[in-house]
């Protein structure tokens, strides 16, 4: 399909990881697609962030399908933040393929940012129909994002839930999410990927450093692929940088994503974990 494709947006919704309904949009190319994307925001970002928005309608454009959506607790999903935990992120990434697969979609193509890159690469291992996974400024480890309640910590660990703020709003962080933490290696996981990979990175990335990028492409085996933005910052903030990662996320999945196999694009016989 060519590029600039005529593209429907609709709003959707399924059930996430602790039974509460997930929100997302489903970018529809018109005249069908070539291939389907399963994106997943940040920490505490939502899918209306602009990084995600303007990524999903370039991808869209191009001709995939595209499924953004809210974590549990989060943006317009259903569920409590306080019940977060990145197992419960990944699970609702294979739920959020299992409707794209019921859509008549196959969920071929993962991309995570930072944090919901960790949960991507972590998540890919139970999705069989996946083909390739990209990530942008994703940490080498989750446990990256305790520094950002090393004040709290003593209160979360005391009370079971303490109030958080991050980049200026307050999130209950609990316990549980703490401890779930520990029970995740991302490198293991980018090291038994076995799908092609491509790492998107500032290189003055200011919340994750471009190191953790490099560490990703350094455990993975080829295909892999790393891209070092050059003038960007972890959000993608600048227009034309958004544009620059979303047009090599178009060139890799039309790379990775166009063969044959039993699992191509667009077949919606298989469940994600099958």
């Amino acid at each position: 399909m060519s590029q600039n494709a005529a593209v429907t947006v609709e709003d959707v919704g399924f059930p996430g990881s602790t039974g509460a309904r997930l929100a997302g949009v489903l970018h529809r190319p018109d005249g069908g697609a070539v291939g389907s994307v399963l994106l997943a925001h940040c920490f505490t970002c939502s899918k209306d962030l602009h990084t995600t928005t303007r990524i999903a309608g370039a991808l869209a454009e191009a001709g995939y399908a595209v499924l953004r959506f809210d974590f549990t607790g989060i943006g317009a999903s259903g569920g409590d933040f306080r019940d977060k935990t990145v197992s419960r992120n990944v699970r609702d990434l294979v739920l959020a393929a299992t409707h794209l697969i019921e859509r008549g979609y196959g969920p071929c193509g993962l991309v995570g940012h930072s944090l919901g890159g960790a949960a991507v690469l972590l998540a890919a291992a139970r999705m069989r129909t996946v083909r390739s996974v990209a990530v942008l400024g994703a940490p080498a480890t989750v446990s990256h994002v305790r520094h950002l309640m090393v004040d709290d910590e003593e209160a979360i660990r005391r009370d079971g839930v303490a109030q958080v703020v991050i980049g200026g709003r307050p999130f209950p962080i609990s316990r549980d999410f703490l401890d779930d933490l520990d029970t995740h290696d991302v490198l293991a996981a980018v090291e038994s990927l076995g799908r092609p990979l491509l790492v998107l990175h500032a290189v003055n990335d200011e919340v994750v450093p471009v190191n953790d990028g490099e560490a990703i492409f350094a455990a993975a085996r080829q295909p892999k692929s790393f891209v070092p933005l050059i003038g960007a910052d972890h959000l993608l903030t600048d227009r034309g940088e958004a544009a620059h990662a979303a047009q090599t996320l178009v060139g890799w999945l039309d790379t990775t994503l166009r063969g044959g196999g039993d699992d191509r694009p667009g077949r919606g016989d298989q469940r994600p974990d099958q």
